[in-house]
C-alpha cells in the first residue's frame, strides 16, 4: 500500500491521496535512487509517478532541476522491466519541454522503436516525436515511414498520431509520407484506418480540390472503421459549409447514405451533420429527423440523449420539422433519465402551440427538484424562447420563474432566471411591473451580490417608468440598511435615478440620500453626497447629465488621458472630449458575470478594440500629432474571397483626419511582396497627406499599410468614395523556404474595391438610458426638422436601414417595431466627430410600400443637424 488510511473520514471518502503532501525537494532527492545497482523497478516506478503527479498538479520545475532529474532517468534504460520502461516513456514526454538536452535519449528511443518488443515500440515512437525538433526530423523519417505501415496496429497508430503532432513543426517533411499514410488507410484495424484518414486530411487540407477527391474516393469505397466514417462525414459537412458556388449534391448524398449505415454511431453523426448544415431546407431535413425520431425510442440511454439533444438544438431554426417528433418527445417526458426528460420537455416548449403551454409547465414542475442546476438552466432558456414566441403567456411564465427563484440553487442557475426575467421585461412592456415585483422579492433574500447589484440597476432604469414608482423605494432602501457595501452603493445610485425622474418623489429621495451620507463605507458616502448635491439643484439638465445618462468613455482611455494630463504643468482644465468614447450596446443578459467573491477584484478593466487601435496608432510617429482617436470602423473586404491577395480596410476617424488601415495578406507561396502601398484616388474636398507602406509581405503573413487623409474644412462634405489600387514589388521565391530567387523583382499592381466614407464614420454610438431627459438637456437651440419619403417594404426594414445609415445607437428599445401597427417612433443617440452630442427622433408611418419619416435632429453644435439632414436627403 502506498498510503495508510488513518481516519474514519478517509474510509468514508474512499481513501486518501498518497501524494497530497509531496515536497518537490524530497522527490528530486529521491531520483538519486535511479543510479543504484541493481535497479529497484518498483521503487523507481513510484518515484516516476511522483514526478508526473507534481508536473500535472502545476508544480514548477526549474530547467536545472528538470535536467538533473532527466539525466538520472536515462539510467533506467538499463532495466528490462516492462512497467518501468513504459513509465519512463511517459516521463520523457512530460519533461521534453522543461529539461535541457533531452535529445540525449534519441538513440535509446530509436533502438526501442525499431526493436522487436511491440510494447516498447509504440510508446517509444510517441516519446521520440515529442523530443524531436525540425533539425532532427529528417533523421527519423525512414523509421517513421516504416512504423506507419507496420503490421502491429498499436505501432502504426502511434506513428500516425505522432505524425499529426509533427505536422505543426515540420509539415513539409510529413507531407512526403503521403504514400505510406494512404496505404495505412486500407488497414483492417479500425483505429489505424481512422488515424490514417485523419493524417491524410491534415496533409491535404490546404488543397480544396485534393480534399474533394479524398472525400469522393473514400465515400465510394467501404471503410471498415465507423470512426473513419464519422470523420469523413465531418469533412464533407465542412466542405458543404464552405461552398460558395452552390450546393454540392454528391457530398450531401454521401452524408445522407450514411443514415442507412449499420453502425449507430455513424447514423447519428450523419443525422447531426445534416441538421447542423446552414444550407439545408426543410425537405432535406426529413430523412435526418426521421432517424433522430427512431433513436428517441432506442433502448440505449446514450442514443436517446443524443437524439433529443440534437432535436432540441434545431427546434428554434426548424420548429415545423421537429413537430413531427412531438409524440415521441412526449413519451420521453417520463423517462427515468431526468436529463433526457428535461431536454424532451424543453424541446416541446420550443415547438409546441400556445394552448399546450400550461400543461407542459405543470409537467415540468413535477420533476424540477430532481434535476441538476445544469438542466434547470436548459429549462429556463426554453422558457425564455417560449415567452418571445407567446408573449400573452407571460403571466404563467413569470409565476413559474418566480417559484424557481425562491427555491435553492447555485449562482449560474439563479443568474439564468434573472436574465430570463430581464429579457421578458425588455421585450414585453406589459410584463414590466410583474417582473420587477418578482425581482424585488428576490433581492430581499439574495445571497449573490452580482445579481442583487444588477437588479438594483434595473430597478433604477425601469422603475421610474412604471405607473406607481413609489412602491419600489421600500425594497431599494432596505438594501441600503441591510446589505454589503457594494450593494448599498448600487441602491444609492438606484434611488438617485428615481429622484431625477420624478418630481413627486424627489423630497423623499433627498431625505433617504441625506441619511446615506453617514454610511460607514467611503464609496456609499461619496455617491450619496454627490447625488444629494446634484438633485438639490433641481436642474433637469444637470440630473440628466450626471445621474440618468452617465459617461460612455473607455476606462483604459480615461486612465491614459489623465496620466498624460498630469505629466504636463498646465492651467488648462482637463477636457473629457479627449477621452475615446466606447460604443455601448443595449443591455442584454450576459453569461460573463463572474462568481461572487468576498475579495474585491483588483483586475484592471480589459482594453477595448478601440483602445488597442489607439495604442497601435500612437506608436507610429506619422500619426502622433492627430489627437485622440474618435472611432474605428469594422473591417471591410476590398477583395473577393479566395483571391491571390486579401485586403481589408479599417477606417480610423480623428477630429480632422482619417487613417485608412489596410490589412494585407499574400496567399501565394511562390511570391514575396515588398513596399506594398494602397494608392487612393483623391475624393472631393479630401486631401491625401501621406502613405505608409508595408515593407515586406511574405506568404500567409499579415502586413499593414496606412494612408493618412485630411477631412475637408467644409463641414457639409462628409460623404466620399475613394478608388483604391494596391502597388508593390514582386520577387519570385522558393515555396518551401520563402527565400527570393533574386533581389531585383518587378513592379506590379492589383485593383481593389472602392472605399466609402459615410455619415456613420463620423458618428460614434452612445446609449442614453433616459432619452427624454437627454432630449431636454440638449434643448432646441440647434434643432432641425424635415420630412422624407422612404421606399421601404416594411417598418422593420426602414428602421434597420436608418440605424445602419446614421450609425447612431437606438435608445429605449425603439429599434423594435410594434407588431400590427403602422406607425413608430425611433430614438437614436450618439456623438459627432469633435465631441458634439447628437440626438435624433424619427416618427415613421407605413402606407402600402412607402414609409413617411418626420426627422427631428438636435445637437450641441449648430452645424451637425444640417450635416446629418443633408446626408439623409
Amino acid at each position: 500500500m502506498l498510503g495508510k488510511r488513518d481516519s474514519k473520514k478517509d474510509d468514508e471518502s474512499g481513501g486518501s491521496n498518497p501524494f497530497r503532501n509531496l515536497e518537490k525537494a524530497t522527490v528530486l532527492q529521491e531520483t538519486r535512487t535511479f543510479n543504484e545497482t541493481p535497479i529497484n523497478a518498483k521503487k523507481c516506478c513510484l518515484i516516476l509517478t511522483k514526478i508526473l503527479y507534481m508536473i500535472n498538479q502545476g508544480e514548477h520545475l526549474a530547467p536545472t532541476e528538470a535536467t538533473q532529474a532527466f539525466f538520472a532517468m536515462t539510467k533506467l534504460f538499463q532495466s528490462k522491466d516492462v512497467m518501468l520502461r513504459r513509465m519512463l516513456y511517459l516521463c520523457i514526454k512530460e519533461m521534453a519541454n522543461i529539461a535541457n538536452d533531452v535529445i540525449i535519449v534519441t538513440s535509446s528511443l530509436t533502438k526501442d522503436m525499431t526493436g522487436k518488443e511491440d510494447m516498447y515500440r509504440g510508446p517509444a515512437i510517441r516519446a521520440l516525436c515529442r523530443i524531436t525538433d525540425n533539425t532532427m526530423l529528417q533523421s527519423i523519417e525512414r523509421y517513421m515511414k516504416q512504423a506507419i505501415v507496420d503490421k502491429s496496429p498499436s505501432v502504426s497508430s502511434a506513428a500516425l498520431v505522432s505524425s499529426l503532432h509533427l505536422m505543426k513543426q515540420g509539415p513539409e517533411v510529413v507531407k512526403r509520407w503521403v504514400n505510406e499514410v494512404s496505404e495505412a488507410v486500407n488497414s483492417d484495424n479500425v483505429m489505424v484506418q481512422y488515424h490514417a484518414l485523419g493524417l491524410l486530411y491534415q496533409i491535404k487540407k490546404n488543397d480544396k480540390l485534393a480534399i474533394t477527391k479524398l472525400v469522393s474516393k473514400f465515400s465510394k469505397s467501404s471503410l471498415r472503421s465507423p470512426f473513419a466514417y464519422c470523420f469523413l462525414i465531418r469533412v464533407s459537412a465542412r466542405q458543404l459549409e464552405e461552398e460558395k458556388d452552390g450546393f454540392d449534391k454528391t457530398l450531401f448524398d454521401f452524408i445522407e447514405s450514411c443514415l442507412r449505415h449499420k453502425s449507430e454511431m455513424v447514423i447519428y453523426e450523419a443525422a447531426s451533420a445534416i441538421v447542423s448544415l446552414r444550407c439545408t431546407t426543410s425537405k432535406e431535413l426529413v430523412s435526418a429527423i426521421g432517424v433522430l425520431q427512431l433513436l428517441c425510442s432506442s433502448p440505449k440511454p446514450s442514443l436517446r440523449y443524443a437524439a433529443v439533444k440534437t432535436l432540441n438544438k434545431i427546434s428554434i431554426s426548424h420548429p415545423a420539422a421537429v413537430t413531427a417528433c412531438n409524440i415521441d418527445l412526449e413519451n420521453l417526458i417520463t423517462d427515468q433519465n431526468r436529463s433526457i426528460a428535461t431536454l424532451a420537455i424543453t424541446t416541446l416548449l420550443k415547438t409546441g402551440n400556445e394552448s399546450g403551454v400550461d400543461r407542459l409547465m405543470k409537467q415540468i414542475a413535477t420533476f424540477m427538484s430532481e434535476i441538476s442546476d445544469e438542466f434547470k438552466i436548459v429549462v429556463v432558456e426554453a422558457i425564455q424562447s417560449l415567452c418571445s414566441k407567446f408573449p400573452r403567456k407571460h403571466n404563467v411564465m413569470m409565476t413559474f420563474l418566480a417559484t424557481m427563484l425562491r427555491e435553492d440553487g447555485g449562482f449560474e442557475y439563479k443568474k439564468a432566471i434573472v436574465n430570463t426575467i430581464v429579457v421578458i421585461i425588455e421585450e414585453n412592456p406589459e410584463a414590466r411591473e410583474i417582473g420587477l415585483s418578482h425581482l424585488c422579492e428576490f433581492i430581499e433574500d439574495c445571497e449573490f451580490l452580482p445579481l442583487a447589484t444588477r437588479i438594483l440597476h434595473l430597478l433604477g432604469r425601469e422603475g421610474p417608468r412604471t405607473t406607481t414608482p413609489a412602491k419600489y423605494i421600500r425594497y431599494i432602501y432596505n438594501r441600503v440598511i441591510l446589505e454589503s457595501a457594494e450593494v448599498r452603493a448600487a441602491a444609492v445610485s438606484s434611488l438617485a435615478k428615481f429622484g431625477a425622474s420624478s418630481d413627486d418623489l424627489l423630497p423623499s429621495i433627498l431625505v433617504l440620500l441625506n441619511r446615506s451620507k453617514l454610511d460607514e463605507d467611503d464609496e456609499v458616502r461619496d455617491r450619496a453626497t454627490f447625488f444629494y448635491d446634484v438633485l438639490s439643484q433641481n436642474d433637469k439638465a444637470l440630473s440628466s447629465a450626471y445621474i440618468l445618462n452617465t459617461l460612455n468613455v473607455s476606462p483604459v482611455g480615461l486612465e491614459r488621458a489623465l496620466l498624460q494630463y498630469n505629466q504636463h504643468v498646465t492651467e488648462k482644465p482637463f477636457d473629457i472630449k479627449v477621452v475615446p468614447i466606447v460604443e455601448v450596446e443595449l443591455q442584454k443578459p450576459s453569461n460573463e458575470t463572474v462568481l461572487p467573491s468576498a475579495v474585491k477584484s483588483t483586475e484592471k478593466p480589459a482594453a477595448s478594440r478601440q483602445d488597442l487601435y489607439t495604442e497601435q496608432l500612437s506608436a507610429i510617429a506619422e500619426f502622433a500629432h492627430l489627437g485622440p482617436l474618435f472611432k474605428s470602423s469594422t473591417p471591410v473586404d476590398l477583395t473577393e474571397p479566395e483571391t491571390e491577395y486579401s485586403v481589408k480596410c479599417i477606417k480610423h476617424t480623428f477630429t480632422n483626419y482619417i487613417v485608412f488601415q489596410f490589412d494585407c495578406l499574400n496567399t501565394l507561396n511562390d511570391q514575396l511582396l515588398e513596399d506594398v502601398v494602397i494608392k487612393m484616388d483623391t475624393a472631393d474636398g479630401y486631401e491625401i497627406i501621406s502613405y505608409k507602406p508595408c515593407i515586406k509581405l511574405a506568404y500567409n503573413t499579415p502586413g499593414i499599410s496606412y494612408t493618412l487623409v485630411k477631412i475637408p474644412d467644409d463641414p457639409s462634405q462628409v460623404v466620399a468614395t475613394f478608388g483604391c489600387n494596391m502597388k508593390f514589388k514582386v520577387k519570385d521565391c522558393d515555396p518551401n523556404t520563402g527565400e527570393p530567387d533574386n533581389e531585383e523583382g518587378y513592379e506590379d499592381e492589383y485593383a481593389l474595391e472602392n472605399v466609402e466614407i459615410n455619415v456613420s464614420d463620423h458618428v460614434q454610438k452612445v446609449l442614453k438610458p433616459n432619452f427624454g431627459a437627454s432630449w431636454e438637456e440638449v434643448g432646441d437651440a440647434n434643432e432641425l426638422e424635415d420630412t422624407y419619403a422612404l421606399s421601404m417594404p416594411s417598418l422593420e426594414e426602414a428602421i434597420k436601414n436608418i440605424i445602419q445609415f446614421m450609425g447612431l445607437q437606438p435608445c429605449e428599445r425603439s429599434e423594435r417595431a410594434p407588431e400590427g401597427k403602422n406607425s413608430h417612433v425611433l430614438l437614436l443617440a450618439g456623438v459627432y466627430r469633435g465631441g458634439h452630442d447628437v440626438l435624433v427622433r424619427a416618427k415613421l408611418a407605413y402606407n402600402e410600400g412607402d414609409v413617411a419619416m418626420q426627422l427631428t435632429i438636435r445637437s450641441s453644435d449648430s452645424i451637425v443637424p444640417q450635416v446629418i439632414a443633408q446626408a439623409v436627403g
